[in-house]
C-alpha cells in the first residue's frame, strides 16, 4: 500500500516556515491516527505533500487508511499509488493499462503526466503513447483533453513510475492543531454540530459546552453526537466536554424577566457562562451555530444586543447559510440522524419575542435576575475528557461491559454503515446483527425481551451511551461488547 497525500492548496502558499509547520503538524496527525489500526505504517511528509507507506497491508487495511485520509481536515486530496520501475514508453503504458483498462470504458478520457529527472522522453510524449494506446486496448470512448470524464494520471520520479489510481477529495482546509482552540456552544441539532465541523475542517481544536436546561436525554445525546464529531475528524486531539447546569437560571429568567426578552437574556447568560468556561481552559473564541434571521433572537439587533455581554469573540460559521445548506452539511458528515432524532428540551419560550432588542431595555431586565443563580451554575460545571464521558454515566444507569460473548446472547454492532462494511465484525458462533445507532431505539422494542443483546462499536463509548439510554427505557437485557480497551488519544 502507497498513498501519496497533497495538502490543502492554501498551506502551499504559506510562506516557508508557515508551511513546513502545518504539514509537520499533518503528518504528525496522521501518525497519531493510523496508529490505531493495528500495523506498522510508514508516514513521511515534504514540502507539498505526504507519503504513507504499508508494504504488508491487505484490502482491508488500505480501506481503513483510506477512511482515515478522507476525514482528516488538511488534506486536499490523496490518490492510491502503484510503484513500478520506470522502462520505455511501452512498459509505461502497459503497467498504466494494467489499472486503467476497466474504469475507462464506455468513458472519455485524458493522460496527465509530472516528470522529474532526465529521461529520453519528455511529458507529452509519455502522455501521446499512453492515451493512444489506451484507447485502442480498452473500452473507452474517446479522448477528451477538455473536461474528460477520467483524468489518468501518472508521476515519473528519476527511474522510478507511479501509476496513480482511486484519486479522492479530503476535507480540504488545515491540519488541527495548527490554530488556536474554540470552544463550541452545542445543543446537538443541525446548526451546532455543523458550526462545530466546520471550526474542526479549519483546523480549530473544539472543545464542547453543553447546557443542560433539565433533561438527560438530551444530555446524552448531546455527548454522542459531540463524541461522534471529535472520532470522525478530530480524534488527533483531546478536547473537554464541559457540562453546565442551567435548569435554575432557566427559572430565574421565566420569574424574573419579560416574555419578549427570555430568549435574549437566555443567550446573554449562555454567554457569559461559556466565557469563563473557555477563560479557565485558555481558550480565545467561542462557537455558535445561530444563522442570520433563522429564529427570533437571531437577528443583527438582537445579536449585536446579545454579544455586548462579553468581550471574548464569538464565531458564526453559518451566519448567512440556508437552513437545507446547513442540513446538507450535516447529512455529509453524519450528523443529520443525531439531530433528527435529538431529544428535545427547551425550559425558554417566548410567546411574542422581540426581534429588535433594546440594550438598555435588556440590561433593565437582567437588572431583575439574581446573578449568583449563574455564578453557582458556573461554578457547579462538569468537566472532562471526550474520550472518557462513557466513564462518567451515573451508577444507575451502568451496564454490563464483557470481552467475550457467547451465544446465545446476541452481538448488535451499532456502527455506521461504512464503518461495518470497511471492518466488519465477526465472532464465532455467536449472531452478529447489524443495527446503526440511529435506528437502534426504535428497533431494540422489537426484538426478543429474553434475549441478552450486548451492542459494540470500535471504541466502546457511542455503545455505552446507547446501552445506558435503553436501560433508563426500561431494556434491562442490554449490555456492551467491549474486545479490547479504547485506545487513548493524543494530547
Amino acid at each position: 500500500m502507497h498513498f501519496v497525500v497533497k495538502v490543502f492548496p492554501e498551506i502551499i502558499i504559506k510562506s516557508p516556515p508557515v508551511r513546513k509547520r502545518f504539514i509537520k503538524q499533518l503528518r504528525d496527525n496522521l501518525r497519531l491516527l493510523l496508529a490505531n489500526i493495528g500495523v506498522e505504517i510508514d508516514v513521511q511528509r515534504d514540502w507539498e505533500k505526504i507519503e504513507i507507506r504499508c508494504p504488508e497491508a491487505d484490502a482491508q487495511v488500505t480501506a481503513q487508511v483510506s477512511d482515515v485520509l478522507a476525514r482528516t481536515p488538511g488534506i486536499a486530496n490523496f490518490s492510491l499509488i502503484h510503484d513500478y520501475p520506470l522502462g520505455d514508453l511501452d512498459s509505461i503504458f502497459q503497467h498504466t493499462l494494467r489499472h486503467w483498462r476497466e474504469p475507462l470504458a464506455g468513458k472519455t478520457f485524458c493522460v496527465r503526466a509530472k516528470r522529474v529527472g532526465k529521461h529520453a522522453f519528455s511529458s507529452v510524449d509519455v502522455e501521446q503513447y499512453v492515451g493512444g494506446g489506451l484507447l485502442q486496448h480498452s473500452e473507452a470512448k474517446a479522448v477528451a483533453l477538455h473536461k474528460p470524464d477520467v483524468t489518468v494520471r501518472m508521476e515519473i520520479r528519476q527511474d522510478r513510475l507511479w501509476v496513480l489510481t482511486n484519486k479522492i477529495q479530503g476535507l480540504g482546509g488545515y491540519p488541527l492543531g495548527a490554530q488556536d482552540p474554540v470552544l463550541s456552544l452545542i445543543s446537538g441539532g443541525f446548526d451546532s454540530t455543523v458550526s462545530t465541523y466546520l471550526c474542526i475542517k479549519r483546523g480549530l481544536r473544539a472543545h464542547y459546552c453543553f447546557f443542560n436546561l433539565g433533561g438527560r436525554a438530551h444530555e446524552i445525546g448531546v455527548k454522542e453526537v459531540a463524541y461522534y464529531l471529535w472520532n470522525k475528524y478530530g480524534a488527533s486531539h483531546r478536547v473537554k466536554f464541559v457540562t453546565v447546569p442551567f435548569e435554575d437560571v432557566v427559572r430565574e429568567i421565566l420569574e424574573k424577566v419579560d416574555n419578549a426578552y427570555m430568549g435574549v437574556v437566555l443567550k446573554r447568560m449562555m454567554l457569559r457562562a461559556a466565557e469563563k468556561v473557555a477563560e479557565s481552559l485558555e481558550i480565545p473564541a467561542l462557537v455558535t451555530g445561530e444563522s442570520v434571521a433563522q429564529v427570533s433572537s437571531q437577528t443583527l439587533v438582537n445579536l449585536n444586543a446579545i454579544d455586548r455581554a462579553i468581550d471574548t469573540v464569538v464565531l458564526r460559521p453559518l451566519a448567512t447559510m440556508d437552513k437545507g445548506e446547513i442540513i446538507d452539511i450535516s447529512r455529509k458528515i453524519g450528523t443529520e440522524t443525531f439531530a433528527a432524532s435529538m431529544p428535545e428540551y427547551c425550559g425558554v419560550i417566548s410567546v411574542n419575542p422581540t426581534t429588535r432588542a433594546k440594550l438598555h431595555k435588556v440590561e433593565f431586565e437582567e437588572g431583575r435576575f439574581d446573578m449568583t443563580v449563574l455564578e453557582r451554575a458556573i461554578n457547579e460545571r462538569h468537566a472532562q475528557n471526550i474520550d472518557e464521558i462513557v466513564d462518567e454515566l451515573d451508577a444507575d444507569l451502568s451496564v454490563p461491559v464483557v470481552s467475550e460473548v457467547n451465544a446465545p446472547a446476541v452481538v448488535i454492532d451499532i456502527r455506521h454503515p461504512d464503518e461495518q462494511e470497511a471492518n466488519p465484525l465477526t465472532i464465532t458462533a455467536v449472531d452478529v446483527r447489524l443495527i446503526p445507532f440511529y435506528s437502534l431505539n426504535k428497533q431494540f422494542a422489537q426484538l426478543d425481551g429474553n434475549t441478552l443483546y450486548f451492542l459494540y462499536c470500535q471504541k466502546g463509548v457511542m455503545s455505552q451511551l446507547h446501552a445506558a439510554n435503553l436501560k433508563a427505557e426500561g431494556h434491562l437485557n442490554v449490555g456492551v461488547y467491549r474486545p479490547e480497551r479504547p485506545s487513548a488519544c493524543a494530547i
